[in-house]
């Protein structure tokens, strides 16, 4: 599927909830997750709901905006805990209770 025809419920790891985040941030197709930071969507959620989020929200926004810039990418990276697990061996759980 050309990623133009892709829609963002196509992505693995993006459900309803997700949609609506996504369209919370003003994002309504691929072509436009493509071109965003997954840590500055993060940041501007936790702004718009007023809390700090699970970090694991985060993880989905960076397996979904992968996905949205590469349409090939191997299947375990459009998975959220793909991402989680690199986060937390990368930075810990805790260094996202700081926000960086």
């Amino acid at each position: 599927m050309a990623t133009e025809e892709r829609k963002l419920k196509d992505l693995v790891s993006i459900g309803p909830a997700m949609l609506r985040d996504l369209e919370m941030l003003g994002i309504g197709s691929v072509s436009q997750l493509r071109r965003r930071s997954p840590r500055r969507m993060y940041e501007e959620l936790c702004r718009l709901k007023g809390e700090r989020l699970n970090p694991c929200c985060l993880d989905v926004f960076v397996a979904a905006v992968a996905q949205a810039k590469d349409p090939l990418l191997p299947f375990e990276q459009r998975q959220w805990w793909y991402w989680s697990k690199r986060r937390k061996a990368a930075w810990g759980w805790e260094e996202m209770s700081r926000g960086d």
